[in-house]
C-alpha cells in the first residue's frame, strides 16, 4: 500500500501541474520538437548505512516537456562495499559490488525549487564475495543484474525563468528492494541514496529559457 500511495501522489503531481499550465493560459509555445528544450547534466551518488558505502555517477541527457515537467535517460556507474552481518554473527566478511546501467527518470516541479523524481534502472552487477580466515562462508565472485525504481525528492538551486542551469540535491530509496539490488543492505533493508548534480540547459542562446 505504502508503494502505491506514493505513485498516486506523484501521478497527482502530473495532473495538477498541467492543469495550472492550462489555467496560465498555455504561455509555452504548443507543438513539436524544440531543440532548446533539451538538456544534458549528472550527478554523484552517495549511499550510506551502518558497514555500507556507495559512491557513483550518473550522466544524463534529457528534454522538458513543459516547465513542470522534464524526462531523461541516464546512465549510471557505482562502486558498493558494505560489511556483511547475518543478524547474529560478524565474522568480518565484506562484499563488494561494481555496478552499471541504463535508466530513465521523469522529474516534476511543483514549485521552480523543489521537485519529486521517480527513476527507473536496470543494473549489472559484478559482485565479489571475500571471506574472513574465520568465517564458515567461501570466498566467490559472480554477475547478477536486477530492476531498481527508485522514488524520491530534491532542491534545485537556482532554477528559475531566467536561470538556464541550475545544480540540485536530492534523497531517494529503492521501492523495489531487489535482493541483486545495489540499493539495499545485506538484510534486505533500502538505504538512503543522496545525489547531487548539475542541471545544464542546451540551445539557449541568449534567449528566453526554455522554463
Amino acid at each position: 500500500m505504502k508503494k502505491v500511495f506514493l505513485v498516486l501522489i506523484l501521478t497527482g503531481c502530473f495532473f495538477i501541474t498541467k492543469a495550472q499550465d492550462e489555467e496560465n493560459g498555455g504561455e509555452e509555445k504548443k507543438g513539436g520538437f524544440k531543440k532548446e528544450n533539451l538538456f544534458v547534466g549528472g550527478d554523484i551518488t552517495l549511499g550510506f548505512s551502518s558497514g555500507y558505502t556507495a559512491l557513483g555517477a550518473s550522466p544524463y541527457f534529457g528534454y522538458s516537456l513543459n516547465k513542470y515537467i522534464d524526462v531523461a535517460a541516464s546512465f549510471n556507474v557505482n562502486y558498493i562495499s558494505q560489511r556483511i552481518n547475518d543478524g547474529f554473527t560478524d565474522y568480518g566478511d565484506k562484499l563488494r559490488q561494481t555496478v552499471y546501467g541504463p535508466g530513465a527518470f521523469v522529474r516534476v516541479y511543483p514549485f521552480k525549487f523543489v521537485f519529486a523524481q521517480a527513476q527507473f534502472e536496470h543494473n549489472f552487477v559484478k559482485v565479489k564475495y571475500l571471506a574472513t580466515d574465520i568465517s564458515p562462508y567461501l570466498s566467490y565472485t559472480e554477475s547478477v543484474d536486477a530492476n531498481s525504481f527508485l522514488l524520491g525528492a530534491g532542491y534545485a538551486g537556482g532554477r528559475g525563468d531566467d536561470s538556464k542551469s541550475f545544480y540540485y540535491f536530492s534523497i531517494s530509496w529503492d521501492l523495489l528492494r531487489n535482493s541483486n539490488s545495489p540499493y539495499v543492505d545485506e538484510l534486505g533493508r533500502g538505504v538512503p541514496i543522496i545525489r547531487a548534480g548539475y542541471n545544464i540547459a542546451l540551445f539557449q542562446g541568449n534567449g528566453r529559457r526554455r522554463r
